[in-house]
């Protein structure tokens, strides 16, 4: 049984507070007036009989209490946020086929937990569902051999296909661990250690090797890998380091004990992932899949890394549209 004062509206409150840092902020997150976040605030930390921010901090900063309540929070808002998509979101009864294409930086888990809440609803309906780099993705589509498809966007408007953001996804700097204090520094380390680079013909491979050369930034040609956890795997094993994003970088969760994590030493820069469809898919179900994969992502995905490392918080988010 909750506690008497613990709402639904103050744990949402809670979790704007934490993420905007003011009252303002939280406000204009969760449509209440300022007053009202307040109050929300005051009777939940009345009723948890702890302080979860330092109210006299610009921008308010969570004390220790409230950096342990709110990834309890969170948790309990996805599943939530998760439960009710499942419930309401999607009717696909009148569908006879669906080709589905999806970002292979999914398939572990996010995937088959898209697919299993797809198909209670696809009752007569013959489903495909293809897993590939975001480039074969978009050749499928463009192809017309996909109906829907979750790949990360090259910016390009094409015709016939209608663009429905998800996720930002920001690069960030992955080495062996250990490997910037051992050598002095992050620098140290980028002209210490081979640059390991993602297969070119890929475009997570091209957005990082144009990003470099914007910033004016040369490493030698060593080594270039299609296979992004066998990528991690190198990184892992000390052979050098990597520019990938929090959604590669949680796909190797077997070897984040061996890898550290920074943010990237350079101009910041990210990737979005979307959903596309086509456009005579223009109705309800390109938006139906498209929440419910949002809140598959802040789940399994969001949550998860912002525990790990809390510093991308406002970085790696979802989007919407």
């Amino acid at each position: 049984m909750l506690l008497k004062g613990v709402t639904l509206k103050g744990l949402e409150v809670f979790e704007a507070l934490a993420a905007t840092g003011s009252v303002a902020g939280a406000a204009e997150r969760t449509g209440l007036s300022q007053p009202a976040v307040s109050q929300q605030m005051r009777n939940l930390e009345i009723a948890l009989g702890a302080d979860l921010v330092n109210h006299g901090r610009r921008p308010m900063m969570l004390t220790p209490a409230g950096r342990s309540f709110l990834a309890r929070t969170q948790t309990v808002l996805s599943q939530l946020r998760l439960a009710q998509n499942e419930l309401t979101a999607m009717d696909l009864t009148h569908l006879s086929t669906l080709n589905l294409g999806v970002i292979d930086d999914f398939d572990n888990d996010l995937t088959p937990r898209l697919v299993s809440i797809l198909a209670e609803s696809m009752t007569r309906c013959h489903f495909k569902l293809i897993t590939a780099p975001s480039h074969e993705i978009s050749d499928a589509m463009k192809g017309r051999r996909l109906h829907l498809a979750v790949a990360a966007s090259s910016g390009a408007v094409s015709d016939g296909i209608v663009e429905y953001p998800l996720v930002r996804d920001p690069f960030i700097f992955v080495c062996p661990v250990g490997a910037v204090a051992d050598m002095g520094g992050i620098d140290a380390v980028m002209h210490g250690l081979p640059l390991l680079r993602h297969d070119r013909a890929q475009l997570i491979g091209r957005q990082v090797e144009a990003h470099l050369k914007r910033q004016n930034l040369d490493f030698p040609e060593r080594f270039e890998i299609g296979a992004h956890l066998s990528l991690m795997t190198l990184v892992a094993r000390g052979v050098g380091w990597t520019v990938t994003t929090p959604l590669g970088y949680m796909r190797a969760a077997r070897h984040h004990d061996r890898m550290e994590v920074h943010k990237v030493p350079f101009k910041p820069f990210s990737r979005q992932i979307s959903l596309f469809a086509a456009t005579d898919w223009a109705d309800r179900v390109p938006r139906d899949v498209a929440q419910t994969t949002r809140a598959l992502i802040r789940e399994m995905v969001i949550d998860p890394a912002l525990r790990l490392l809390p510093w991308l918080e406002g970085e790696l988010r979802l989007l919407d549209g």
